[in-house]
């Protein structure tokens, strides 16, 4: 990936203009408050009747912890509900937001809205100095 002088890289976003001004941009995907993805659901252990959680709620509520992977209650045979650790939870709503961010972001660049790295760099220390 070759990036033009109009490059934006705050990591995890790298916001640049190609060679016709057409904005581009990379996400990186692991990003976040322990900088990992949450761990991937295993089917045989993480997929609990509500009869079974209600029997063994504190031994599923250390096994979210300890493994940080989530844990689907069904009812009647169907998902029902999701059971996610704190952390987990309060890392996919800073995710959630970051990547909101990034789209108004995004969208305000496509729309010509953005500004140049010179003209940025210049706010900044405006607002330093005073």
């Amino acid at each position: 990936m070759r990036f033009a002088p109009h490059c934006f890289n705050v990591m995890p976003l790298q916001i640049y203009f190609d060679a016709s001004l057409k904005v581009r941009y990379n996400v990186q995907k692991t990003f976040g408050v322990s900088g990992a993805l949450m761990q991937r659901l295993k089917i045989d252990q993480d997929i609990r009747s509500m009869s079974e959680f209600r029997t063994g709620i504190a031994s599923f509520l250390k096994q979210v912890h300890d493994t940080k992977r989530p844990m689907v209650i069904t009812q009647h045979g169907k998902s029902a509900a999701v059971l996610l650790d704190v952390g987990e939870y309060e890392a996919m709503q800073e995710k959630l937001e970051l990547l909101q961010d990034l789209q108004v972001a995004v969208n305000q660049i496509e729309n010509g809205e953005g500004v140049t790295q010179r003209e940025a760099k210049s706010m900044v220390l405006k607002r330093v100095s005073e």
